[in-house]
């Protein structure tokens, strides 16, 4: 069922996205006068197709990776005399461009509107106060205490954890400073201060941000209280119930969930004498963990899922903005994480990402289909982060994509005349043989990671 879920959320998320990105082209070619021959979602066979009034076909293909949109164009058939004006190679350069630009245009458009119908509905989040710092750390040299906030990095705003990932994450493999703007809890005064950073995670496969600059940010002490039993574990048949409270392992004291974790992960298959508290009273059992391998590591396990404690109210932060404010800031959004995706091409071609960070289609089905199991907002900001990648990646100046194109027509523009076409072919084949050999590597790292 959770598979079938899946393809069924990735189906509808390439589907809105491909729809979007091919009707850019369409709406501005039929406003240039180029003939629209077909419409379709999909490749290779139709499943279901149509007729408009202008003889344009709408086609919905079997293999939901993507669309395209056929138009009338010497170079792809003979075209009536009747018809030339209406074929896009007879188009002025500044309408191909236009109509080329459109669709990765129209990606970015969805990105804003489903930012500024997410802010509409207001934020918040958790402000990043700092809960431990490391011995030699980062954060240690940059003199970052237990208890501040971190306001600022590089001078762009953190007042959420989401921001402050954010910040960091443009920081990946970056060699020089990086400055923290910091706080007291009940003062307003903000300290400046700044750490260096060397080569700061490259090549990390999956970089742990706060870890990386040697800090844990707060969160409050998780009490060792079950929350669920699962059935037929060691718990159960050890008689625990929710809302138990563990106390002891073995005459060892637990006073944290995490302290209960550690121990039981290096028990399995061993009896584990547990006090527990039950409605003021201590109780005992014994229970054995079940011995359970992955990815080579052998550890124990008992089937109990622990009561998250809530954050402190102080520590939430709260947005909200009128609907101009909103289309401001998606604007601004949409923008930053053009560039972001834009630096992360470069730093990955550098050398300062690891390739493997690089995913395919099994990925963002993976993420899309959790995306939406979170909620309409996740899955809403999960659109339109995939929505900006997209049209960041056709701009990109690769002959076969929208960028490619886009080059060629440049050219053209600038030279007043257009580019061989045996320069174009030769361009087109390396584009295919780049983004093939893309594609391959990310479908790679999607089966790596299975």
């Amino acid at each position: 069922m959770d598979l079938l879920y899946t393809i069924a959320i990735t189906i509808l998320t390439l589907a809105v996205l491909v729809t979007v990105h091919e009707y850019g082209h369409f709406w501005v070619a039929r406003r240039c006068g180029v003939k629209v021959l077909r419409f379709s979602i999909g490749f290779g066979k139709p499943l279901y197709s149509w007729h408009d009034s202008q003889g344009t076909e709408y086609v919905v293909a079997a293999i939901p990776l993507g669309g395209y949109v056929k138009m009338l164009d010497e170079r792809e058939g003979n075209v009536s005399t009747d018809e030339l004006e209406q074929a896009f190679n007879r188009k002025p350069v500044l309408q191909r461009i236009a109509v080329v630009s459109a669709g990765p245009l129209a990606n970015f458009a969805l990105a804003i509107v489903a930012f500024w119908m997410l802010y509409l509905g207001g934020e918040s989040g958790y402000a990043p106060v700092v809960g431990a710092v490391e011995s030699g750390s980062v954060a240690e040299v940059a003199g970052l205490e237990p208890g501040q906030e971190i306001v600022a990095v590089d001078g762009v705003s953190t007042p959420t954890w989401q921001a402050l990932s954010f910040r960091l994450l443009d920081r990946i493999g970056d060699s020089g400073k990086i400055f923290f703007s910091i706080k007291y809890p009940d003062s307003d005064v903000v300290y400046q201060s700044q750490g260096t950073l060397e080569s700061w995670m490259s090549g990390e496969e999956e970089p742990d941000l706060f870890k990386g600059l040697g800090l844990t940010l707060y969160t409050p002490p998780v009490e060792p209280i079950v929350r669920e039993i699962v059935p037929g574990g060691a718990a159960e048949r050890a008689g625990l119930q929710p809302g138990d409270r563990v106390v002891s392992a073995d005459g060892f004291p637990v006073p944290l969930w995490e302290n209960w974790v550690e121990y039981v992960r290096a028990r399995p298959g061993q009896v584990i004498a547990v006090e527990y508290e039950r409605g003021g009273e201590i109780l005992a059992a014994a229970m054995t963990p079940e011995a359970v391998t992955e990815e080579g590591e052998s550890f124990g396990r008992v089937g109990m899922a622990v009561a998250l404690p809530a954050m402190p109210p102080e520590m939430l932060r709260e947005f909200s903005r009128g609907p101009v404010e909103a289309l401001g800031a998606s604007v601004v959004r949409t923008y930053d994480l053009s560039i972001f995706t834009l630096s992360s091409i470069k730093k990955m071609i550098q050398g300062l990402i690891s390739p493997k960070n690089l995913s395919g289609p099994i990925t963002i089905a993976k993420v899309a289909s959790a995306s939406a199991k979170s909620g309409l907002e996740s899955y809403i900001s999960f659109l339109a982060l995939l929505s900006i990648s997209l049209g960041v990646l056709n701009l990109l100046p690769i002959p076969v994509l929208d960028g490619g194109h886009l080059m060629y027509y440049t050219i053209e523009l600038l030279a007043g005349r257009p580019v061989p076409e045996k320069i174009q072919n030769l361009g087109y084949q390396l584009g295919l043989f780049v983004v093939l050999g893309i594609m391959t590597f990310a479908l790679y790292n999607d089966f790596s990671r299975l």
